[in-house]
């Protein structure tokens, strides 16, 4: 009998490409949406990129309310909880993404609890794991590592991601809910988008090819292409040995500077707008006092992260592409989709 899969947050840029290879291998999949008025517009989406998709259902759920996850969960032993806010900027109340982050989670594991199910992926963010140390390793980052919460250069959102995977380990100790947890920890998500809603991440690629920049702020992200974040969760979901493990989840990092001049080098029709002058700090703090450069970006400057990503080749066979190739995808994709 083929076993379903609850995806969660099906409508969003790492779910459904999670949906794409599930129901590639053969799994019945069931994904939750905030309201049900999209389930068409993402079947046809997801339709364009699998024969498969009669297999695709959907059940309505939010983060922010107890009802329907315990349906939703019904009757899915394996469990992919992608579904998280992810904003372009902070909201002025941090706890606008702290609360819907953590609590849904939270239902989502009591869920699963209650369901009887088997493994539950949750996936966390870099956010997790690098963030807010006074003086930063001088090594990459690994699942060891967690952004202390009262360190300095939080955001709501990195605080968000923080709390809400700690509390899914803590209802793990405390509840003993008898189904495995792995956790995936994704830095910045590039690769081929699939809709006109493109994601956070990838309007980075998307700002960069419009030049909708005046120049380039010195700014490097830990990069991963979507198809390897959902290659992860699946495998995560597949081996026991993966259970009770977090995952850093990328492979190579990248200025700012460096991914413009790799679009520039090869989609040079796509990039006469684009920049290649790097943007002085003070610039950028004018502009942030101007509202024309995110104020939370301020702390981005000039930082260098790294991830070891070691344990998810070890313990699952984990085979990312580079960091360039994500971004090249990504770009494509814009492209071939007429985002540009």
């Amino acid at each position: 009998m083929t076993e379903q899969v609850l995806v969660t947050g099906a409508s969003g840029f790492i779910a459904t490409h999670c949906i794409i290879q599930l129901l590639e291998k053969g799994y019945n999949v069931r994904g939750t949406l905030r309201t049900m008025s999209r389930a068409d517009e993402i079947r046809g989406i997801i339709g364009q990129h699998t024969d498969k998709v009669g297999n695709l259902t959907f059940a309505e759920a939010d983060l922010t309310k107890d009802e329907g996850w315990k349906e939703a969960a019904e009757g899915c032993p394996l469990i992919l909880h992608v579904a998280s806010p992810f904003p372009l900027d902070n909201p002025k109340d941090e706890n606008e993404l702290i609360i819907p982050a953590r609590d849904g989670a939270l239902r989502l594991l009591r869920a699963a609890k209650e369901t009887g199910a088997r493994k539950v992926v949750l996936t966390s963010s870099m956010a997790a794991i690098m963030y807010g140390f006074k003086k930063q390793p001088d090594r990459p980052f690994n699942e060891n590592d967690w952004s202390p919460l009262k360190g300095p250069g939080h955001t709501p959102y990195t605080k968000s991601k923080t709390i809400a995977e700690m509390a899914a380990w803590e209802f793990m100790e405390k509840e003993n809910p008898g189904f495995g947890l792995s956790v995936v920890n994704p830095g910045a998500v590039l690769g081929p988008v699939l809709e006109s809603d493109v994601g956070t991440s990838a309007q980075l690629v998307q700002m960069l090819l419009q030049g909708a920049l005046p120049g380039l702020p010195p700014m490097a992200f830990p990069i991963v292409d979507v198809r390897d974040v959902a290659d992860l969760h699946i495998r995560a979901m597949e081996t026991e040995a993966a259970n009770g493990h977090r995952f850093v989840c990328v492979n190579g990092t990248m200025w700012m500077k460096d991914m413009a001049a790799l679009l520039k080098e090869k989609f040079p029709e796509h990039t006469k707008k684009t920049p290649t002058k790097v943007l002085p700090v003070f610039m950028l703090r004018i502009a942030a006092m101007m509202g024309k450069f995110p104020k939370a970006g301020l702390r981005e400057l000039n930082k260098w992260r790294e991830g070891n990503n070691t344990m998810a080749r070890v313990t699952v066979g984990w085979a990312p592409r580079s960091a360039e190739d994500a971004v090249l995808a990504t770009a494509q994709s814009l492209i071939d989709l007429k985002l540009v």
